[in-house]
């Protein structure tokens, strides 16, 4: 399988032009090395400037809608650690972006292709690259691709102030003098190894008292918390 082939695979997404993925994977060692006319027009610089936009309001879209009831500190802090150089390089080795990327000779020797910096910015071209290829699709075939990779990595982190709700939930719980027990269950898991959806019952004793879906147990968990919340009528 060619490796343009190979990338589109991992992607999810195949090129209608070609120009476009060729040109994102073009970094401006290779168009310097190479004596391309108006390199700067053969490399992915200019892609990965207009990624960087078209990455920023799909993980600000996506974090809104997410973290309804959290700060603007927070959303902004979640998006940083989801969109850094150290993110971007990491969604960029998933999908083995290294192995197809043309570098100069120079780079090649001193192992630009798993460089951060080199990695990050070519992530950001290929978004970029899918972005112009796909016409009017372009934004939501960009989030199909992107976010996968965001909520992976905004559920390793820390849930924002304001968003805990198993908390809240646990010590509306601990109010009452008698002793209770909580338990969160898991009812069912679907779709796909790479994005799959939880489904989470939270139990009062032996009484159901909320449930929740969510890309991960411990999303599915504060939903269902929050659904609990909701039901005792406490606000949050």
């Amino acid at each position: 399988m060619a490796l343009s082939e190979k990338l589109q695979e991992k992607t999810g997404y195949r090129f209608r032009d070609p120009r476009y993925l060729e040109q994102a994977l073009t970094h401006s060692s290779y168009s310097n090395e190479t004596g391309a006319r108006d390199h700067h027009l053969r490399c992915n610089e200019r892609l990965e400037f207009l990624g960087d936009s078209v990455l920023s309001l799909a993980a600000s879209e996506f974090l809104y809608r997410q973290f309804a009831k959290s700060p603007e500190g927070d959303l902004t802090r979640l998006r940083a650690a989801s969109v850094c150089e150290e993110a971007l390089a990491s969604y960029a080795e998933e999908i083995g972006l290294g192995e197809h990327l043309r570098l100069g000779k120079g780079e090649t020797l001193s192992g630009g292709a798993k460089k951060p910096a080199i990695l990050a910015d070519a992530f950001e071209a290929l978004l970029a690259a899918i972005y112009l290829d796909a016409g009017e699709e372009g934004f939501e075939k960009v989030k199909t691709f992107v976010l996968p990779f965001i909520r992976r990595r905004v559920e390793s982190l820390p849930i924002p102030s304001g968003a805990d709700c198993k908390s809240l939930l646990q010590q509306f719980v601990q109010q009452d003098k008698e002793e209770h027990r909580l338990e969160y269950r898991l009812a069912g898991e679907s779709g796909p190894d790479h994005d799959k959806t939880f489904l989470v019952e939270v139990y009062l004793d032996s009484n159901k008292i909320g449930m929740g879906e969510g890309h991960s147990k411990k999303q599915a968990e504060q939903m269902a918390a929050e659904a609990a919340l909701t039901l005792f009528g406490v606000q949050h």
